[in-house]
């Protein structure tokens, strides 16, 4: 009852031998089999049992072509097999050299079960290395349910080792498993040192039926950001290792997630064409997304002050890649924007620590928007005229500095209801807006606004009254439709052509340079006073000046202008 199988190794015979004590073959079993290319016993098996008798069975040898890959390393193959319950005399042989014929003899054989021996052929001859074989069937059958072990017969104690575990841990009940045991088994399958965040460990039974078991990676792999990488689960079949790096069972931005997926109904001969094709893997891709996207909550939802430095190292780790998801993954974007976390005006830390769910708690009364200011950095952000009004009003901005956010917010319209407005956008509407007492403004300074729309036509759309500064001069924004500076910087950068728009210039009458200008009567010192202040409402949002020459020129002429009493 003990079944097992057994490897022997003969370097100097040029052979390779494998051996099982199972139910075995009889002749006719032999020509049906090994005699039908592609014919496959399991199978056959199978289709005789009732749909109850197949649920306690753990089959492999579903494709039934699998024997003949033996040809590819080996120029003669002999089989020796006896059915169990047949006497010894009944056993029989089998043997091809794989040209399309085969011979079968009768046979003395003590032992049921079946040998396969492997006559290798001169190139692959480096198989019959006990080391190397060794590591192959730890790679894909380390989980075989039964003992394999290996013998090397040129060996002095020529003592067979066993080198399978014999056991997949993903098939053991998780109250039977320690947090070492998971632990260990994640740096087997990941090949990372440290230890991972967390793990989610799930059987799904019913329609299709399936265990997985998904890892946290503590620290970011060095390809986390070269997208075309191979990345994906491990995929088993039964706990026969079927694939390394299945990709097709979780999306594209959560391919830091680490782990194992065997489905007990893929079949075995499964390869990454058929799984594109296969109408199961869009059910298991989906229900593993929202098991990760679930740890990850779980993770993000500690109380602890240990959890919460866990999560605030693995959103420093992987923060950028998960935003992808609200791009990519629009069912789960809700889910994925939960998880987010980021700089924001109500901590001055610069951390990305706040999450959407922390902003609309500390939400004023009747506030239906979010709002946020896309920068480069932290330090251009928290230092923009464009958070001015709001700061003195007490209402939070979120501060979004990475390259990825412009695309982010782009994509995410709203959440719980609320939508998100960008503080550089023209059409900004902010809480305490009074348009009666605006329009009022406009007429007033009419005269001033035509002047400066004269003076800087070529360089602005249009130029308006500001309901968003109260210190600095002026600042820019960017029209409804035209694509934000940061988003303009980066495809200039990456070598693509954009489209020609002009930002459009906000100017804060209360300030004492407008009031200046507004008192100016000479047009030439207008126009130089005009282009200053642009020229300093670009550069307060971190833009590039198209000539700085000329800007230290009309600096240098008021500076002396000044100087001389003018």
């Amino acid at each position: 009852p003990e079944f097992r199988i057994e490897l022997a190794l003969d370097a100097k015979g040029k052979k390779i031998t494998v051996s099982d004590n199972g139910i075995g073959m009889n002749h006719d079993d032999l020509l049906e089999t090994l005699g039908t290319i592609a014919k496959s016993g399991t199978e056959a098996f199978l289709e005789q049992l009732g749909k109850d008798d197949k649920k306690n069975l753990s089959l492999i040898g579903q494709f039934g072509v699998g024997f003949y890959s033996a040809f590819i390393v080996a120029d003669r193959v002999t089989v020796e097999t006896r059915r169990a319950g047949l006497a010894a005399e009944e056993a029989v042989r089998w043997e091809s050299d794989g040209q399309g014929e085969f011979t079968v003899e009768p046979v003395e054989r003590e032992q049921r079960g079946t040998t396969v021996t492997l006559h290798l052929k001169p190139d692959d001859e480096d198989l019959a290395d006990q080391f190397r074989l060794g590591s192959l069937i730890r790679k894909y059958s380390d989980h075989i349910g039964f003992p394999v072990t290996l013998r090397d017969e040129e060996a002095e104690d020529g003592e067979a080792e066993t080198i399978n575990a014999a056991t997949a841990l993903w098939t053991r009940p998780r109250n039977e498993v320690s947090d070492d045991e998971y632990k260990a088994f994640y740096k087997h399958v990941s090949h990372d040192f440290a230890d991972p965040l967390a793990w989610s460990h799930n059987r799904v039974e019913g329609k299709r039926e399936y265990t997985s078991l998904l890892y946290l990676p503590s620290k970011a792999p060095f390809d986390l950001w070269n997208r075309e990488a191979p990345r994906g689960l491990k995929l088993y079949i039964q706990r026969v290792f079927i694939m390394d790096e299945a990709e097709q069972f979780l999306p594209l931005y959560l391919r830091f997630v680490k782990g194992i997926v065997d489905s007990a109904d893929l079949p075995l001969n499964v390869s990454r064409e058929l799984l594109q094709q296969n109408p199961e893997l869009d059910a298991m891709k989906s229900a593993l997304t929202r098991r990760a996207l679930d740890m990850i909550a779980k993770l993000s939802n500690g109380d602890s002050e240990e959890e919460k430095a866990q999560y605030a190292g693995f959103w420093k780790e992987f923060g950028q890649v998960l935003k992808e998801g609200v791009i990519e993954d629009p069912q789960n974007a809700e889910k994925v924007l939960k998880l987010m976390r980021f700089a924001s005006t109500y901590d001055d830390s610069g951390e990305q620590s706040q999450s959407l769910t922390d902003y609309l708690s500390r939400a004023g009364e009747g506030q239906d928007k979010i709002y946020y200011l896309l920068a480069d950095s932290y330090e251009k952000a928290i230092s923009s005229p464009h958070l001015e009004k709001l700061r003195a009003a007490g209402t939070e901005a979120l501060l979004l500095t990475d390259k990825i956010d412009p695309w982010l917010v782009e994509h995410a319209p709203e959440f719980e209801g609320k939508s998100f407005q960008d503080l550089a956008r023209a059409d900004l509407e902010l809480p305490d807006d009074d348009e009666e007492n605006s329009s009022a403004l406009d007429e007033a300074h009419k005269p001033l606004l035509e002047r400066l729309q004269s003076a800087l036509t070529d360089r602005v759309e249009s130029v308006k009254i500001s309901r968003r500064l109260s210190e600095s001069a002026a600042c820019l924004v960017t029209g409804e439709k035209d694509l934000t500076p940061q988003v303009r910087r980066m495809l200039e950068a990456a070598g693509q052509s954009v489209p020609e728009s002009k930002p459009v210039l906000e100017v804060n009458v209360e300030h004492a340079m407008l009031k200046r200008l507004e008192s100016e009567g000479d047009d030439r010192q207008f126009a130089e006073l005009s282009n200053v202040i642009l020229d300093h409402a670009i550069l307060a949002e971190g833009g590039q000046l198209e000539n700085p020459g000329a800007y230290l020129a009309r600096v240098n002429r008021l500076i002396l202008e000044v100087e001389d009493g003018e």
